[in-house]
């Protein structure tokens, strides 16, 4: 990534500081504002904030989403606005989450770790039947939950080929099963854990309603509706759920079962990130090879 463009980053950081007044801490009015635009990567999936380190993790898929070129690549930019280093060798990285011990990854068909504090590589993963996994949580049980969205891109575009399936993997253990599989996840993208109601919700990319599901249940239960094309969900300090669509390039927010179009004008948003400590929503632009950081009020 181009060194000037982090620095202007860290100037945007320095000067927007949690609960300052104005515009560039969200205003006044409770509308969310852009704090900065980071530049120079390659298809970016995926951005998680790691609080223990302060550092923010980009997945880039850089090339096609479902083929093993080994192209892909995570970037890891610290709080001073450099990057401490690039873990290389994937293929097509999306979803990510952090255990104690491990940063891990989706790749296509199978789940990868790395030590968070250097980028080494520690365990793969295969998740036998996956087609095309998205995105990855950590249950309450410490096992990780994997959405599989199960399409394939082919001279048509996206072909759903697959079942939706929501894998779980016993991190100690390393033993993948299928905790759900049924149509009604319709597709299924991002999913995160909401330890307030003690469930997951996941949202689909091809369905338009937010879904919630409780480990060990085999049915899901619609929350609240929008436009569809479903990628990122985040949960944010004051419990409001906040989800990114494709459908009219928007990230909504949930409240009360009730969507407000928060951001607007944001093309192809895909896995957002949420950094706790500022405050701040981080939107992936897909096909725009840049991460929007939105404050929020």
């Amino acid at each position: 990534m181009n060194r000037m463009k982090l620095w202007a980053l860290v100037a945007l950081l320095g000067a927007c500081k949690p609960g300052a007044k104005g515009d560039q801490a969200g205003g006044t009015s409770g509308t969310p504002t852009k704090a900065a635009t980071v530049t120079g990567f390659q298809t970016p999936e995926s951005v998680l904030w790691d609080s223990a380190q302060d550092v923010y993790y980009v997945s880039n898929i850089n090339g096609n989403p479902g083929e093993k070129d080994g192209n892909g690549y995570i970037s890891v930019i610290d709080s001073s606005g450099t990057v401490k280093y690039t873990i290389k060798g994937l293929d097509a990285p999306k979803g990510m989450v952090l255990t104690p011990n491990w940063l891990w990854v989706t790749d296509i068909d199978m789940i990868r770790s790395f030590d968070p504090g250097n980028g080494a590589p520690g365990a793969r993963v295969p998740i036998p039947g996956a087609v095309f996994l998205n995105d990855i949580a950590v249950g309450p049980d410490g096992a990780l939950y994997i959405t599989d969205t199960a399409i394939r891109f082919g001279s048509q575009g996206a072909e759903h080929v697959g079942t939706d399936r929501i894998f779980r993997v016993t991190e100690g253990y390393l033993r993948v099963s299928v905790a759900l599989q049924t149509d009604s996840l319709a597709r299924p993208n991002g999913i995160t854990w909401d330890a307030a109601n003690q469930r997951f919700i996941v949202v689909p990319f091809g369905g338009n309603s937010l879904l919630a599901w409780k480990p060990g249940e085999t049915t899901v239960t619609k929350l609240a509706t929008g436009p569809g094309q479903f990628d990122g969900v985040e949960i944010t300090r004051d419990g409001a759920t906040w989800v990114s669509s494709w459908a009219d390039s928007s990230v909504y927010r949930y409240a009360s079962g009730q969507g407000t179009n928060a951001i607007k004008g944001v093309p192809s948003p895909a896995d957002i990130g949420y950094d706790a400590r500022r405050n701040r929503l981080l939107v992936p632009i897909f096909t725009g090879n840049r991460v929007e950081i939105w404050q929020l009020q």
